[in-house]
Formats: structure tokens, sequence, C-alpha cells
């Protein structure tokens, strides 16, 4: 069991290389923090009972707590397994802490992209309000312009995709996320590849780095 920590910036890509691995590859295990949270909790692990007791108030799940869940999905994670995380740790003082639990972090890979060519590709994302299948206006467009392929309901553009918001996500990421990166270089685990290609290119790069 080995875990390899993705890293980029919201838009980069990581999460949709890493669904593609791990649907692609049986010994590859993608774990987001909200898989292992909704995970816990339907488990009713005692991590995901206390964890659950945070979100129906809507508060923020400690970093402990999250750390917790990382040790219980190792713990139940047999054979030659290698867990790509995706979205924890998020900042320095979440590294300290799954540092501190021992788990075995095999490197990290950051999925490197610049922000004018995230706010472009977010800018460009249009949802399926009646079932959720996405779109780009450039790189994925439906067949007919601003309508879903599959069940013909207007496409709109999600809250998270508005161009203020991303602006908004990119500074969180640059202030609290990207010192991660000087981090775990310090540490020789940190590994870089351009995310700047096609999916199918950046999966492969994504591999080898790993």
């Amino acid at each position: 069991m080995n875990i390899v920590i993705l890293l980029g910036a919201p838009g980069s890509g990581k999460g949709t290389i890493a669904g593609r691995l791990a649907s692609e590859n049986a010994h590859l295990k993608h774990v987001s923090s909200g898989d292992l949270l909704r995970g816990a909790v339907a488990k009713g692990t005692p991590a995901g009972v206390e964890a659950k007791g945070y979100m129906e108030k809507g508060a923020l799940v400690p970093d402990a707590l999250i750390a917790q869940m990382i040790q219980d999905v190792i713990a139940e994670t047999t054979g030659d397994v290698t867990m790509l995380l995706d979205g924890f740790p998020r900042n320095v003082a979440q590294a300290e802490i799954l540092e501190k639990t021992g788990a075995p972090i095999k490197s990290v890979v950051l999925v490197d992209v610049p922000d004018t060519i995230i706010q472009d590709r977010i800018a460009g994302r249009r949802t399926c309000p009646k079932c959720k299948a996405g779109y780009h206006v450039k790189a994925l467009p439906p067949k007919v312009e601003g309508i879903c392929d599959h069940c013909g309901t207007a496409l709109v553009t999600r809250k998270d995709d508005n161009p203020d918001t991303v602006k908004d996500r990119l500074v969180v990421y640059h202030r609290e996320t990207e010192p991660l990166i000087a981090f775990y270089e310090q540490k020789g685990l940190l590994r870089k590849i351009d995310g700047n290609r096609d999916l199918a290119t950046n999966a492969q790069a994504f591999l080898a780095a790993m």
C-alpha cells in the first residue's frame, strides 16, 4: 500500500487524470477528500460518525479527523495498491498532520497548468442540470450549442465555474496550497508534469512520474 498525493490548482485536471488512471489500472485507487467523508459516513466508522456531526452543522471537518479517515482506508486496503489522494492535504498544516499518521507517501505529483489556461478551461465548462453530463465550449462542445446531447436539457454554468469564483479559488490555492510544493520538494517527494496537454498524454506522464 502506497499513497501518491495529487497537487494542482482547481481546474488543473488532476482529478480527471486520477479517475482515468484508476479506471484503467486495477492497482490504482482514486480517493478524493469528498470520497473519504462520504465513505466514512456511509460505513458508520467512528471517524465517519464524528464527521457527520460537523457536516450536519455546516462546519468544516477537522484536519485530524480526515487524516484518521485516511488511516482507516489504509488499514482496510490490502494487496499492491497505490492510493491517489486528491484534495488532502490542502496546506502545510494538513501535510504535517498526515505525516504524523505514518501514511506511506510514495510521491507527490504536481499537475502544473498556468492560471490563464485554467481560467479559460473553467470559463468554458457547461453542465447539464438534469443528467449532470459535462461539456466544454471548445474542448468538448455539445452537438447543438447550449443543449445536452443526452437529455436535451439547456446547459448551465455552475456557480463554481463563474470567472470571479475561479479567480478567488486560485488566490486561495496560491496562498494556502502552493507552499506544499516547496514542503514536499525539500523531502525529495515532488514530481512535476506539464498539465497543458490532452488527457491521454497527461495520464501517461502522471503514471510515469508517480
